[in-house]
């Protein structure tokens, strides 16, 4: 009987570390890497083009989407893909955001060969992976804010002092349209609905 092959895409803004993943999961049996990319518009590109059952997720990226983001537009766009997060960020902030953006888990680039081996085997299985030190980490209460990145703390500063899209784009050197998708990922993300009740979060939690 012929073995099922994971068909992966690397994505990662360093064509160096795509190289070393490549030769390392190629060897394993089963394994197929399909595709890569080097920033979000590319990797959602390629996942339109080529069947793909995973993606290996940075978090830094090239552009205004981090891998954060692109995994809540690969949940909306290909829900069929499973997103595992490979990055050199242990902090459970990190890891929080990805996995309420959709990732499948969350693995750290200086673990051994066999552990992201084992991640990848786990998430096609149909569970969740997550590094040891940070599963341990799971367990401490966070504060909302900390479900937010650095950006979104940001964006949310500007909306506690009652600032439109327009000028918040303008203040933080971004599109409007980036900023749209930043107040809409702090709302899924903070459990939010409406305008006054995420301006009365961020002003009652001291974004101001």
């Amino acid at each position: 009987m012929p073995e099922i092959t994971t068909k992966i895409m690397l994505v990662d803004d360093h064509p160096l570390v795509r190289d070393g993943l490549r030769a390392r999961l190629e060897a394993v049996p089963g394994f197929a890497i399909v595709a890569e990319a080097g920033s979000a518009d590319e990797a959602l590109q390629r996942a339109g083009e080529q069947a793909i059952d995973l993606v290996l997720m940075d978090i830094n990226l090239r552009g205004s989407s981090n891998g954060i983001d692109l995994t809540a537009r690969f949940h909306v766009s290909f829900p069929e893909i499973a997103v595992l997060i490979l990055s050199m960020h242990d902090k459970t902030e990190y890891l929080m955001q990805s996995v309420q953006a959709g990732a499948r888990g969350y693995v750290l680039k200086d673990a051994p060969g066999k552990d992201i081996v084992h991640a990848i085997e786990t998430v096609i299985s149909g569970g969740m992976y997550y590094s040891a030190a940070l599963a341990q980490k799971l367990a401490r209460p966070m504060t909302p804010g900390q479900l937010l990145t650095a950006r979104e703390r940001q964006v949310l500063q500007h909306i506690a002092n009652g600032e439109s899209n327009k000028q918040i784009a303008r203040e933080l050197d971004l599109s409007v349209r980036t900023v749209e998708t930043h107040r809409l990922n702090i709302k899924r993300k903070l459990d939010i609905e409406g305008q006054a009740e995420l301006i009365k979060f961020a002003v009652e939690n001291n974004f101001r």
